[in-house]
């Protein structure tokens, strides 16, 4: 009988002990449930500083007039295409969950050249005919931008966007005329051999400023790599080139990019919990 009340007392004894561990301590009031936290998704969160490289192909147009302010001027225009590549830094602020703007400066070096072969305008003096040819190139051999950029975000980790700024690029041009002189006689029939002489090459090459405008896409893969792909219009304008000699020229060069590249955000954001 004895061994049966110890036991209960002992049963007893334990019953109250988990009791008073579900109680909080100095209290009679039991413990608050507290429900497991949720699973916090990583956000994407484009504020920061980022930068990266990028590669693709460039179709430029060089058009040239050569004596522009004669009655001999002579055009001349060629493409200048080439591939490119370069590296890029910049910084964006995600202003709210839809919108960013952001800032970028890029400096690419290229492959961009462009050859012709082009007649002059035949001159007759008296007796004498001459003709002649004027072969050229034209070579866009860097550039660099300084933009803004403003843009939407499709969903959380893809945003497409507009930028636009100042572009400033190297531009050099050469040319060497060929001419060939002929003698007439008075029934315009040529007299002897014609004489052809070339004369000497001559280039120049300048530092130009211009603007430039475009879009592109850019899709995030986690908080710091994404990838994107661009594409810029650029216009540098019209500058001389020889001026004052028998040479000078004025030269027009605009340019099609389209360059597809990857960056690395140094600081992402904070993690942000979506529910």
């Amino acid at each position: 009988m004895n061994r049966i009340v110890i036991g209960m007392a002992a049963v007893s004894l334990l019953a109250t002990g988990a009791t008073a561990a579900d109680l909080a301590p100095g209290t009679n009031v039991p413990r608050p449930y507290v429900k497991a936290p949720p699973m916090v998704d990583p956000g994407y969160d484009w504020t920061g500083f980022y930068a990266g490289l990028n590669g693709g192909y460039s179709w430029g147009r060089s058009n040239a007039t050569v004596l522009p302010t004669t009655p001999f001027a002579v055009g001349i225009g060629q493409n200048v295409d080439g591939g490119l590549g370069g590296g890029q830094i910049g910084y964006n602020w995600q202003v709210d969950p839809k919108w960013v703007l952001g800032v970028e400066a890029d400096l690419q070096a290229t492959g961009e050249r462009g050859r012709s072969i082009d007649a002059l305008t035949a001159l007759r003096i008296g007796s004498i005919g001459v003709t002649g040819t004027a072969s050229s190139t034209t070579d866009f051999p860097w550039f660099a931008t300084f933009r803004g950029r403003a843009g939407v975000l499709a969903d959380p980790s893809l945003l497409l966007y507009a930028t636009g700024g100042l572009a400033v690029g190297e531009v050099k041009f050469g040319t060497q005329a060929t001419l060939t002189a002929q003698l007439f006689d008075g029934g315009n029939a040529p007299v002897g051999a014609p004489v052809t002489r070339t004369g000497a090459a001559v280039s120049e090459s300048q530092t130009r400023l211009g603007w430039t405008a475009g879009a592109g896409i850019e899709k995030k893969f986690n908080r710091n790599w994404s990838a994107k792909l661009e594409y810029l219009y650029l216009d540098l304008g019209s500058a001389t080139y020889f001026g004052g000699t028998a040479n000078e020229t004025a030269v027009k060069f605009h340019d099609h990019i389209l360059r597809a590249g990857f960056n690395y955000q140094f600081a992402p954001g904070p993690v942000v919990a979506r529910y």
